[in-house]
């Protein structure tokens, strides 16, 4: 009842944020050489879809909020390598949609060389080594996550078992505890202890970026389908790695059914846990965050479209 409460007045404050500090764009009609993307410091027609898609996708500045057209943002550093034309590093805040800088280009989320005349250069070689919004949050997200859980073992090497946890202590150990009786020990048995490590690493890691996520202005880090993928590769590798002969046998020649049967269970075995099992978990976490976002941004840009913040 609390996570409900508290879910409901972060959307509703998120909103409220948005809708006041926003910037009034007015619809006007398509013109010739209009993409639907305006210009910094330009008046264009909004597009609900780019909005969408530029909150949930990677950037190279964070971008908290609007007022009177200028925006609050901290950018974030460009490093650019290119075999051709070496080493380039700016501020992001030089990177715009459509506006060239130092021979580059921001061409749909992606940075783009570009020749004298102002075409893409398709024979230049361009290596991205930004410092992304989803780079700095999960660099930020894990210093967090190493501050916290050091604090916590040091409290329990002072006090031990003698002294009732406290402050961060306090949050942590019931959620450990809750962790390895609820989830490991049931599905894992005696092996529980064993694969806790593995499992309170990547479980926190993706608290503290979804938490660090509802901050306004923050970025989807859970909502990347990167992430979500070396998590999945994470988890398969272990998985492979730490089976057994009989899960092996179970695969490639499954007991006690016919061998006809065994011909369709093999490569159905074969598909279904080493293809579609790695993909359903890189797949899950990635579809749920992104989905619960756009929710949420559409929800925001149906409010301004009532209140006439955007009129369309």
């Amino acid at each position: 009842m609390v996570s409900k409460t508290f879910k409901s007045l972060l959307v509703a404050t998120l909103s409220l944020v948005i809708v006041l500090f926003s910037n009034t764009s007015y619809a006007r009609g398509p013109q010739e050489g209009n993409t639907g993307t305006p210009a910094k410091g330009e008046s264009g027609p909004f597009d609900a879809g780019y909005t969408i898609l530029h909150h949930i996708g990677d950037g190279y500045e964070f971008h908290f909020f609007s007022i009177g057209g200028n925006k609050v943002a901290l950018p974030l550093p460009v490093i650019l390598y290119s075999p051709q034309r070496g080493l380039s590093v700016f501020s992001g805040s030089h990177i715009v949609e459509g506006q060239p800088y130092q021979g580059y280009k921001l061409d749909d989320h992606v940075i783009v060389p570009l020749n004298e005349g102002g075409s893409v250069a398709t024979d230049v070689k361009v290596y991205d080594l930004s410092l992304t919004r989803n780079v700095v949050q999960m660099l930020l997200a894990a210093f967090v996550l190493v501050w916290l859980m050091l604090s916590v073992a040091k409290k329990y090497k002072q006090g031990g078992f003698k002294t009732a946890p406290s402050g961060a202590q306090g949050f942590v150990e019931p959620v450990i505890v809750f962790l390895r009786d609820e989830v490991a020990v049931p599905n894992l048995g005696t092996n529980a202890i064993k694969f806790m490590p593995i499992l309170l690493t990547i479980f926190f890691f993706i608290l503290v970026n979804n938490i660090f996520g509802l901050i306004p202005g923050s970025a989807n880090v859970t909502g990347n389908i990167a992430v979500t993928m070396v998590l999945a590769l994470v988890s398969f590798v272990i998985i492979i790695f730490s089976s057994n002969k009989h899960y092996w046998e179970h695969i490639f020649w499954p007991p006690n059914v016919p061998v006809l049967v065994r011909l369709i269970l093999i490569p159905v075995e074969i598909i279904s846990n080493l293809f579609v099992k790695p993909a359903a978990l890189c797949i899950r976490l990635f579809a749920n965050m992104v989905a619960g976002h756009i929710v949420i941004v559409t929800f925001i840009c149906l409010i301004s479209y009532f209140l006439g913040s955007v009129p369309i």
